[in-house]
């Protein structure tokens, strides 16, 4: 799965890996974005074409739900039923976004004990930019304003994952990324055809995974100081996953 994340990256950044269209902006570091929290997610302007950022909060709301609180059970879908699941399937017709993060953290089990380590997991290339597949909704406020939401697309754990969490986040392809914002409704069906065949594991020798201290465990705590390695039990990564 994925319930925590960082972004340590900018606008710049984005804007060569996405093509993005707008006036420049700040993206302020985050080392410890929760769900319910706001992050940064390209998606594509229906009206113009281009990819934009925007800030969305973590925790998919259906357009038909009658209470916002149904977002924070919906920060993950699946990608073998989101074209089929009703939260889902409208989103990923016509609303898939990208969720840029820097790394996210899962917690393993500590054999012998009731805590468990958090391992903050980041590409091996340092500074590098992870592409999330992802969905996004608008919702209708009693108000008329809209709140808009996003969730994080999971699939089977590779062979590293698997020793933390059966599941992982969809990490889409530099390649990739554009096919899978492209749902232009002249061609729906095949451009779902195209994105359920990205939905694929990322390859672990591509993933770092870095013990860190115990700070990220809650959401106000969000510093430098979350990713910094836990010394005392850090280990090689062979010996770190037996």
């Amino acid at each position: 799965m994925c319930g925590r994340f960082t972004h340590l990256f900018t606008w710049k950044q984005l804007y060569e890996l996405l093509a993005l269209h707008g006036i420049e902006c700040a993206i302020p570091a985050r080392y410890n974005v929760a769900p319910t929290q706001t992050a940064p997610v390209v998606v594509a302007d229906d009206e113009t074409g281009f990819n934009v950022l925007r800030q969305l909060q973590w925790g998919l709301v259906p357009s038909w739900a009658d209470d916002p609180k149904i977002g924070s059970s919906l920060i993950n879908a699946r990608g073998e039923s989101v074209a089929t699941k009703p939260a889902f399937r409208s989103a990923f017709k016509h609303r898939r976004c990208i969720v840029p993060i820097s790394g996210f953290y899962e917690w393993k089990p500590i054999p012998g004990s009731k805590f468990k380590q958090p391992l903050y997991i980041t590409p091996t290339d340092v500074g590098d930019i992870w592409l999330l597949a992802g969905l996004w909704e608008s919702w209708k406020q009693r108000e008329g304003s809209s709140l808009d939401t996003f969730t994080i697309l999971t699939t089977a754990a590779n062979q590293a994952m698997a020793k933390i969490h059966d599941r992982m986040p969809v990490i889409l392809e530099r390649a990739d990324a554009l096919r899978w914002l492209d749902h232009t409704p002249s061609a729906v069906e095949s451009s779902t055809n195209i994105a359920s065949s990205l939905i694929t594991q990322y390859p672990a020798e591509r993933m770092l995974f870095t013990p860190v201290s115990r700070l990220v465990n809650a959401p106000r705590n969000d510093s430098p100081d979350c990713i910094k390695t836990d010394i005392e039990s850090s280990a090689p990564q062979a010996d770190l996953f037996g």
